[in-house]
């Protein structure tokens, strides 16, 4: 029976990381994972084979509709969608061999199999026990289901089995207009797919700032993307590869139905903690099935941690890394900290969407006197230069102090410009402060700086 100091059960983003930081910090680590390779869902079939998808999908889309306005003349691009999948393929391959070789540089013990934990202090997997100190739970997240609607993973599908269709379906329907399903939507919608997105509430991107949620929905539905809102899909049925969509409209109770060839469920994901033997262990868990946490991330078990999807807070793989060091830090003796109200959100379809902080809902709700700073990226020349004009940035201050409170856009490289606010807000920075910060010209980044500025006495280019 092997003794550790350490050993995480689940290796994705937030496992992964805790054990690297584990190791560094000297503790003996194993890390306990059932599927042949590291990763979690985000590596082998959520995060990083989505986002091979999202590019090579708009770099077709760039062909068709962008390379004749530049001079680049020719016959656009067929989609050879086995060679697709095997360039998504090889991206995930080549990130989870990177894994390994980071766990044998850290001389990290993968402990292969499916874990459970008989009492604290031990792991099982298989049919060995090991010994531990501390155990962290870090078993992610699954896709959650939908009464009503069974998935096969061949016509009604999940994010897993929509990265992987056989052919690219003529019509698909999307149930949740979500960040995953307006995803993988718009991917497929580009390869020529007529897509559907059918919505239970009034509003795409749940918890998202009002006025990109609008922005965000009209930008989707010109590039092709249809849109029924207010809608309760009530059942699925399938036969001979098709599906028929029943739902009802929230507005009047009418029943309606759609014919498609698939069916994408993207209605959120539910923690997965099946197997882990938590309720003979007693250890707290919400109706939700988030395993309940104290400020260390200690569950009310002593010596057994949770981090990531398995516990309360936003389902994001960097929110699962944050916590995995910080863990690692309480275990080592140190001081974890992960400041939550600056945790970004990125949408990665075209334009992109990222958000941080507090939104313009938000604040009113908490009856914070704030102004809000906006610059639309038509007034930027780098965008403009590459046919992304259309969005904005803006940026939310408070009033008195200048502090800034959140930021929100939707454009050209969002998920990468919204990380300067990040680092302003981490620093307790005031709009002030970006706004006298030199921005190199020309870049898509301009954008923030002038939004910052019209937080004060007003941007430059507008």
């Amino acid at each position: 029976m092997a003794s550790y100091d350490v050993i995480i059960i689940g290796a994705g983003p937030g496992g992964y990381v805790a054990a690297i930081r584990c190791a560094q910090l000297g503790l003996k680590t194993a890390v306990v994972e059932g599927r042949e390779t590291l990763g979690g869902t985000c590596l082998n079939v959520g995060c990083i084979p989505s986002k091979a998808m999202l590019h090579a999908s708009h770099m077709l889309h760039e062909a068709e509709h962008n390379f004749a306005k530049m001079g680049l003349k020719g016959k656009s691009p067929s989609v050879d969608w086995k060679q697709m999948q095997a360039y998504k393929d090889e991206t995930v391959e080549g990130n989870t061999k990177g894994i390994e070789f980071l766990f044998k540089k850290n001389k990290i013990d993968w402990l292969k199999g499916w874990g459970s934990i008989p009492e604290a202090g031990k792991v099982k997997v298989g049919d060995e026990v090991h010994e531990a100190k501390n155990i962290v739970i870090a078993t992610g997240s699954e896709a959650a289901s939908l009464p009503g609607v069974e998935v096969d993973e061949q016509t009604v599908v999940t994010s897993t089995g929509a990265l992987t269709l056989a052919k690219i379906p003529k019509t698909m329907v999307v149930i949740g207009a979500g960040v995953i399903g307006l995803e993988l939507g718009s991917v497929y919608s580009r390869l020529g797919t007529q897509v559907t997105v059918v919505e239970y509430l009034d509003a795409i991107t749940p918890g998202m700032d009002a006025e990109v949620q609008k922005s965000f929905q009209r930008i989707l539905t010109k590039q092709g993307l249809s849109f029924i809102m207010g809608a309760a899909v009530s059942g699925v049925e399938t036969a001979k590869g098709k599906a028929k969509i029943t739902y009802k409209l929230r507005k009047d109770d009418s029943e309606h139905q759609l014919d498609a060839d698939c069916v994408l469920v993207s209605t959120g994901r539910k923690p997965f903690t099946d197997g882990l033997g938590l309720s003979d262990l007693g250890i707290e868990v919400s109706k939700r099935g988030q395993i309940q946490t104290d400020g260390h991330w200690q569950t009310n078990v002593k010596g057994i941690y949770a981090i990531g999807d398995a516990i309360d807070g936003p389902m994001l793989a960097h929110k699962a890394e944050d916590e995995g060091m910080a863990v690692a830090e309480v275990l080592a003796g140190k001081h974890g900290h992960v400041n939550y109200a600056v945790i970004p959100g990125v949408i990665y379809t075209h334009p992109e969407v990222a958000n941080v902080g507090k939104t313009e809902q938000q604040l009113k709700e908490e009856g914070v006197d704030y102004k809000v700073g906006k610059f639309s990226f038509m007034g930027n020349a780098r965008a403009k230069a590459m046919f992304q004009g259309e969005g904005f940035v803006k940026i939310l201050a408070d009033k008195q102090t200048d502090r800034i409170l959140g930021a929100h856009t939707i454009g050209p490289m969002a998920g990468d410009l919204i990380h300067e606010i990040c680092v302003a807000m981490e620093f307790g920075a005031s709009a002030q402060d970006l706004a006298l910060t030199c921005h190199a010209h020309p870049t898509v980044s301009e954008a923030v700086r002038e939004a910052a500025l019209a937080c004060g006495d007003g941007p430059i280019h507008a």
